[in-house]
């Protein structure tokens, strides 16, 4: 399906992926101008002037005011040059930078040195030297920060409460005026960029991309290794005798450029404040003059004998799939027709006629994803990549030359009848409705979107480009189109069954592949004038496209929170009408609880596989409306069936009706149902083998009474015994007693809500629940004492660990929940400075606030690496981080605990963003079955009567010796012949003589059986 925004892909399935703070990101575009730009956005209320720039096109719907800053002259050797600003009302500010430079510029003895160098210039500056103080100020202050490396950018991001915002503006703005990278903290960086890499070693799709990238020219950048690791920053430079350090500043020196560099900021002061602000607080940034490194001559990458070709590959998870990629001239700046996103459309669709509708029916293909994702790996100055990526079935994989036969007829049908200027309208239409009535977005997200774009498009589309398709152009689509053909395209097929068969490696990532030449029947097949299936054709007319953006009147009076307008013994439904962002879209939410589903682990199987095959059975009727901004999704719940439908209120009931009408007559024949079980086993076997996946499935196992754990759900379908004839028992049984609760907020009224809850009770016709079915379990009261729950990694050759400390506190109000809340928030980032920065433990380090099904609890989680620290050493140091914060909270001022109650209860006041982060907020509450629905307001009162002596009082309370302690160690595994471990079971390992203390659970359900279990709680007083 079509995605709009920084992804320009069309997907039934599939998401771009990249580095975070040291992960490389991709997202990279031809920079539009060598001077710095800089943009601004904000709703003020300081003094000043607020007058917008009228050039700047923007949304009907946006609220906010827009100015762009340029200097008339950029000689200076100093400051920002082009800058942007934006006003409107929210209670957190932002700013995000962009540098013209990533990974393509490093050099080619430091493999990773971009990516390292954005790791370190946020440890501390010579104005604010304290290694970690950026991120102590922005959590203290309800803040967050970020950052990216790409292959031609490099992003830095942050957000804090408004009054705090140019104090932090000045703190951040350091790390590009004077950034102190001392020597003594990068050999601890290495190890959290290490982290990093191993982290993304087991993803499918980092591997594909190393692999692929490996295939471009020698010399290409594309070639060179983008993350780092420690043998690319530590261990070889040792070696060859570079200084890292002094290699380090020296790359800063020369590409942390102002003139490379594009800002936007959003706060709630006047566009006149923004713009002095900046003027003033980045004037120090230097500017070295050099032109920007350019690889736009670097062009046909991929123009080698290596790429038409066959690669076969073994993937880390079990999984069959065929990708289909061509290597394109860079396509950016046919940003106004967007031919590849045109072309996505089509190779995308899900209805009659399309690929996938055709390799469905076949039971070849789950899923297809095609398109051009914006990344910096898809997109650079040196070429566009057009990929299709389908997820196969066995059957499928057997066949894959006759799936990639199929896919090239769709493309000689398209490039044969030549772009079609009724569906490129269509497109542009159902795109420009969306831009036209667009919900805000977190203010964080935006100013990253915006400073990027600024690198990309002149300013009338900085907000614009990246969106909407202005301009039909059949020259550019057909000369994209053109290019599209067999003997251009590059086939990479994944498949477990490869095992064994692939004797080449790659060399960072380790990936397992072998190459052949296309077979010569099918080669001689596609050079020749090969015929076209008559199954194959275009999109008809889209019927789901809105054309009533009337905003209706209320036909009950307003209210400031959901009301309950109708129930029964058989459903309710919670209403609100919106009068706040009055945009023509409405969210309907159903909950439809069901008895049988947790009665075993073979009910949940079949649960799982109706609610699979009947998404598969909505895929081509309700295709049209997806990609009309009608979404919806099916979830399989703990209890129910959760429906969640929203979009364009004018033909959302349509797709509404549709939904329940499958579900009404759900059928399954013998081969679909084959195609998901087979499909659902390997989806299991993809959760189990994630280190962080087994540990919450064991943590809630162990704490969650009458829970089935995924390893009993995987061996309830590996048993083979579950028949299409059960299937269909089990949905005629789901269907007979249900309690159907929903919410619908949105522009509908009152009655036509209703009317929802109605049409489910009229289409299934199923009768009440004999007994009230809870939509929590109930959870076991931990004993007093230190338990350790060991599990070996069922991922063999992962070297990536995780380590789970977890302390349970127990039945508590609403009030020991807010003050969880903030101990966890007071311990975010001493943590991630004790056992990341410091300990260099692992890369992702945190705190959390645990609700297990209304038990509270807090825990710290650390994903470390087998090959560097064992569990017990990992669990010993977060003990001693506790100790450490018990001691450092002990001696909080009254002062610093008030900075930090006001941070939290400033977040909690902030507005809503946009219609589905309320809708969000209710649903939880209607889905617990809580109803708070004023909880942020209750919290906030609670938060405002808190005491310091309290908070530390709490903490001590459940770290002394009475404290009810669990902690669930998932650890490597070891080697074997296969890389696809058994997932069947579960092997539990003692504990060393490190963890003397604790007591082992080697059967949990031996473990459990004896304890108390607490009743059923809901966190409402």
């Amino acid at each position: 399906m079509p995605q709009t925004n920084k992804s320009r892909s069309t997907s039934a399935s599939g998401s771009s992926t990249g580095p975070d703070r040291g992960e490389e990101r991709g997202e990279e575009r031809e920079e539009a101008e060598p001077e710095p730009k800089v943009q601004v956005q904000e709703a003020g209320d300081g003094g000043g002037e607020n007058t917008g720039d009228p050039e700047i096109i923007k949304s009907p719907s946006d609220p906010k005011q827009y100015r762009r800053y340029q200097r008339v002259s950029s000689n200076s050797n100093k400051g920002i040059d082009d800058c942007v600003f934006v006003y409107v009302c929210v209670c957190q500010s932002a700013a995000a930078l962009c540098v013209g430079i990533g990974s393509f510029s490093d050099p080619n003895d430091l493999p990773g040195l971009a990516h390292f160098l954005e790791h370190m210039v946020f440890m501390g500056s010579e104005k604010y030297p304290s290694e970690n103080g950026f991120d102590a100020f922005l959590k203290k202050h309800g803040g967050s920060d970020n950052a990216s490396t790409d292959c031609e950018r490099t992003v830095f991001q942050f957000d804090v409460q408004r009054k705090k915002f140019r104090e932090a503006l000045d703190r951040w703005a350091q790390f590009f005026i004077c950034p102190l990278m001392i020597r003594d903290a990068i050999d601890r960086e290495v190890e959290a960029v290490d982290s990093e890499y191993q982290l993304a070693k087991p993803s499918d799709s980092h591997r594909k991309e190393m692999l692929f990238g490996s295939l471009a020219k020698p010399g290409h950048p594309m070639g060179k290794f983008c993350w780092g690791n420690a043998q690319t920053l530590k261990t070889e430079p040792r070696k060859k005798r570079i200084n890292v350090y002094k290699r380090l500043r020296s790359f800063w020196k020369r590409h942390y450029s102002a003139h490379y560099m594009t800002l936007a900021v959003q706060s709630k002061e006047k566009l006149d404040t923004l713009e002095e602000w900046v003027k003033e607080i980045f004037s120090g940034v230097p500017n070295n003059a050099q032109p920007k490194p350019d690889f736009s001559e670097l062009l046909d990458p991929f123009d080698t004998p290596a790429f038409n070709k066959l690669y076969r590959v073994v993937p880390v998870r079990k999984v069959h799939a065929l990708t289909i990629t061509w290597s394109l001239p860079p396509q950016e700046k046919h940003y106004r027709v967007k031919p590849l996103h045109y072309i996505s459309w089509l190779i995308g669709h899900e209805g009659t006629g399309s690929i996938l509708s055709i390799l469905r029916r076949k039971c070849w293909a789950m899923a297809l994803f095609g398109g051009n994702s914006e990344t910096g790996f898809d997109q650079n100055s040196t070429y566009s990549i057009f990929s299709i990526s389908i997820t196969l079935t066995d059957q499928g994989f057997q066949n894959f030359y006759q799936v990639a036969h199929l896919v090239f007829q769709y493309l000689k049908m398209m490039q044969s009848l030549g772009p079609q200027q009724r569906i490129y309208e269509e497109i542009q239409k159902i795109e420009a409705n969306e831009f036209h009535y667009q919900e805000q977005t977190d203010p964080i997200e935006y100013v990253e979107d915006i400073c990027e774009n600024m690198q990309l498009f002149p300013k009338e589309h900085f907000l614009t480009g990246d969106q909407l398709m202005f301009q039909y152009s059949p020259e550019v689509i057909s000369a994209a189109l053109s290019l599209l053909t067999p003997d251009r395209s590059n086939l990479l097929l994944l498949s477990p069954d490869h095992e064994g068969h692939c004797p080449l490696r790659e060399k960072w990532f380790g990936t397992h592949y072998s190459v052949e030449d296309i077979q010569q029947e099918w080669r001689e097949r596609w050079n020749g004038d090969f015929e076209l299936s008559s199954d194959l054709h275009l999109p008809v007319k889209n019927k789901f496209i809105a054309t009533d953006f009337s905003l209706k009147l209320s036909d009950c009076p307003d209210t400031e929170l959901p009301v309950r307008v109708t129930a029964n013994d058989r459903g309710c439904l919670w209403y609100k009408k919106d009068n706040k962002f009055n945009i023509p879209k409405a969210y309907i939410r159903f909950h439809l609880i069901s008895p049988v589903i947790q009665q075993s682990a073979k009910n949940l199987v079949l649960f799982d596989l109706l609610v699979n095959i009947l998404g598969h059975n909505l895929a081509e009727p309700a295709y049209e409306a997806d990609v009309a901004q009608l979404d919806y999704k099916l979830s399989v719940g703990e209890h129910g069936l959760v429906i969640k439908v929203k979009g364009f209120n004018h033909k959302l009931p349509l797709l509404f009706h549709l939904i329940l009408d499958h579900l009404a007559d759900f059928s399954a024949c013998q081969d679909v149902f084959n195609m998901f079980s087979e499909q659902l086993k390997k989806t299991y076997f993809n959760i189990l083998i994630r280190p962080e996946k087994l540990g919450k499935d064991v943590r809630l196992l162990v704490l969650e009474h009458g829970r089935w754990s995924m390893v009993e759900k995987y061996q309830a379908l590996a048993d083979g015994g579950l028949t299409v004839e059960e299937l269909m028992e089990f949905s005629r049984t789901f269907k007979t007693q249900l309690y159907a609760e929903g919410l619908v907020q949105g522009n509908f009224t009152s009655q036509e809500s209703i009317q929802f809850l109605q049409y489910i009770t009229d289409k299934l016709q199923f009768s009440k629940l004999p007994a009230e079915v809870p939509v929590l379990f109930r959870v076991v009261e931990l004993p007093l004492k230190q338990h350790l729950c060991k599990v070996k990694a069922l991922n063999k050759g992962d070297a990536n660990s995780e380590v789970t400390v977890y302390y349970q506190s127990g039945l508590k109000n609403l009030r020991e929940h807010t003050l969880m809340e903030l101990l966890v928030m007071h311990m975010e980032e001493p943590c991630f400075d004790f056992l990341r920065t410091k300990e260099t433990l692992g890369y992702h380090v945190y705190p959390t606030c645990r609700n297990t099904s209304g038990v509270l609890g807090f825990s710290v989680t650390v994903e470390t690496q087998a090959t560097k620290f064992n569990t017990e050493l990992v669990e010993l140091k977060i003990e001693e981080f506790l100790s450490s914060f018990g001691e450092k909270l002990s001696a909080l001022t009254d002062s610093a605990f008030n900075t930090q109650v006001t941070a939290l209860v400033k977040l909690k006041e902030c507005e809503d963003t946009h219609l589905g982060e309320e809708v969000d907020r209710n649903w939880a509450e209607v889905a617990t079955q809580q109803y708070v629905f004023n909880r942020l307001h209750r919290e906030i009162e609670a938060l405002k009567q808190m005491t310091r002596a309290e908070l530390v009082s709490w903490y001590l309370e459940h770290r002394g010796h009475n404290c009810r302690k669990l902690s669930v160690h998932v650890s490597q595994s070891q080697s074997g012949s296969s890389s696809y471990g058994e997932v069947s079971k579960l092997t539990f390992l003692p504990a060393s003589p490190k963890m003397a203390a604790a007591t082992s659970i080697m059967d949990i359900p031996s473990f459990t059986q004896s304890l108390t279990l607490f009743p059923y709680h809901k966190i409402i007083q």
